[in-house]
């Protein structure tokens, strides 16, 4: 037995020594390579072949790995990382946000208004005039605004624009006469609409409300949603991200998405969530995870909920009454019934489950759900999510550990609701909000991402926030809660070991080690050797997905 042990530390040695001498279908070397990997933190160049590191050290041990065919690239003092995650997007609604009339950073009503007025010019008689990402709170009185206000400047077409968080839309008369909304129509379960005082409509829709209308939207032709699909994974890759966890599309998705990668048009890795309960429930009997399909491209591996609203909105579920509107405490969108009946579909068939739960109503409910799930056994073998995990009770925060669930947080939720947050919560609630590194010190895993089209798809100002829980000009000074910040290594983490772990491939991404995929993202300044501040100057030359360069050159 002794001899037959030597003889295969002899074998893996020589195997070792004539991998060494194969050449590498891409060196990068002459920058800084952040690892993430505890056991060698740093280096200086990085070799990839057939889709995997093979060597990470200095220039002078990359020699060994350039022949012919390698293609080499000088890093010329750029950082890598390891390939970046974002760990919550919505693809197809990235897409659709760069076809449709964009509202992010309107400073006023009226200039939300200009713009729609502009967009109107060029519409067909009675198209749809569509768009997204107008925030009251951006606005002088931060009122929600009216179907008046848009009938002033579009009445001849239905309008209909998505609030910056995706949970609230704003209509004007044609579109609300178009759903048959008026005073009589009742609240929808989960849903709200908002109303004027005599108790007719008044143009928004809060959370499943938001149906009555967009039901009636005409739906796009599958060409033109497969247009979408290939869009927003194109910016993800020029975001620097070489893959994002995609939360909460219908199996007609799935099926495009498949599609793609059958015509090796996915830029980027995509992690899939099925949309449910409702969808699972009725049609997902058969089926089981997919995992890695075209060399880990496509995982089709976990179901996502919505169980409330957003803070913004105020259709998170809180625990009391909102402190700036003590006769609501919001919504749960999802039946809870159904909900309770998904989580041993879901186990038994073998998905990983993520709800959407932003307030500390839903976060309990949720978190109360998924203990009855788990039926006393350890939980963390199921990875399930909750997916924002915004505001969390202080008796709440452990049970993140104890049932071994995953928060997935997106730290430019934060620094874009930081202004407003307190004045919803109250000064106490808010304490348990955004609990980056309460979270991190308990040993909880957490993923990061952005929500896009919601945040910005980009990844830097993420790693900013995270870092620093300030605004791009540098509000509030210190930080908004400073004792939440996290390290840069911490927040790197997060967009990529974490979520990693999260998509249950952390022994495939994550860290820039020997035989982990060669996903890499390379930055224009190591964010590790830069004052917080300047994080933001950071960008994103090169993504490589697979050893394969998918933005930049």
């Amino acid at each position: 037995m002794r001899f037959k042990g030597l003889a295969l530390v002899v074998l893996a040695v020589a195997t070792s020594a004539a991998a060494a001498e194969k050449p590498a279908d891409l060196v990068l070397a002459g920058g800084v390579v952040v690892t993430l990997d505890p056991a060698h933190p740093r280096a200086s160049a990085v070799a990839v072949r057939d889709g995997r590191i093979v060597a990470v050290g200095d220039d002078a041990r990359m020699k060994a790995f350039i022949g012919p065919a390698t293609k080499r690239i000088d890093l010329a003092g750029r950082a890598v990382v390891p390939g970046l995650t974002d760990a919550h997007v919505h693809v197809e609604s990235i897409g659709a946000a760069l076809e449709s009339l964009d509202l992010v950073g309107a400073p006023t009503l009226d200039e939300a208004l200009r713009r729609v007025a502009d967009r109107a010019k060029g519409l067909a008689p009675e198209e749809w005039l569509l768009g997204r990402g107008w925030d009251q709170n951006d606005w002088p009185g931060q009122q929600f605004p009216s179907a008046a206000d848009l009938d002033r400047v579009v009445g001849d077409h239905p309008v209909y624009l998505t609030r910056v968080d995706g949970h609230a839309g704003w209509a004007n008369s044609k579109a609300l006469a178009l759903a048959g909304i008026a005073a009589a129509t009742p609240d929808p379960p989960g849903g709200r609409i908002i109303r004027d005082p005599s108790g007719g409509p008044a143009g928004v829709l809060v959370d499943r409300a938001q149906a009555l209308v967009t039901a009636k939207i005409p739906a796009p032709p599958r060409p033109v949603r497969k247009r979408r699909l290939v869009a927003g994974l194109q910016a993800a890759a020029r975001a620097g991200l070489t893959a994002v966890h995609d939360a909460g599309v219908g199996l007609d998705t799935v099926g495009l998405y498949k599609e793609l990668l059958r015509e090796r048009a996915l830029p980027v890795r995509v992690y899939v969530m099925l949309r449910g309960p409702g969808e699972f429930l009725a049609k997902g009997a058969a089926l089981r995870p997919e995992v890695g399909l075209g060399d880990g491209m496509l995982t089709i591996r976990a179901i996502k909920v919505v169980a409330d609203g957003a803070l913004g909105s105020r259709g998170a579920l809180l625990l009391a009454p909102y402190a700036d509107e003590p006769a609501t405490k919001g919504l749960l969108t999802v039946d809870a019934e159904e909900f309770r009946r998904l989580l041993p579909r879901a186990i038994a068939q073998g998905f990983q489950v993520a709800t959407h739960a932003i307030g500390d109503g839903a976060n309990r409910f949720v978190l109360d759900a998924y203990e009855r799930a788990f039926g006393g056994y350890d939980g963390s073998r199921y990875r399930f999510r909750v997916e924002h995990a915004q505001v969390i009770a202080p008796s709440d925060v452990p049970r993140f550990k104890s049932l071994g669930v995953i928060p997935s947080m997106q730290p430019t939720h934060c620094t874009s609701d930081m202004y407003w947050a307190e004045a919803r919560l109250g000064p106490e609630r808010v304490k348990g909000a955004y609990l980056w590194k309460t979270f991190l010190r308990q040993g909880v895993p957490l993923p990061g991402g952005s929500d896009a089209p919601v945040e910005s798809i980009e990844v830097v100002p993420g790693l900013h926030a995270a870092v620093t829980r300030q605004d791009a000009k540098g509000w509030p000074p210190g930080g908004w809660h400073p004792e939440e910040r996290v390290t840069i290594d911490e927040a790197l983490a997060m967009f990529s070991r974490h979520a990693a772990f999260a998509a249950f491939e952390e022994h495939e991404r994550g860290t820039v080690a020997v035989g982990m995929r060669g996903d890499l993202t390379v930055l224009s300044r190591d964010p590790t050797a830069i004052p917080a501040a300047e994080i933001l100057a950071a960008k994103a030359s090169l993504t490589i997905v697979g050893g394969r360069i998918v933005h930049g050159g």
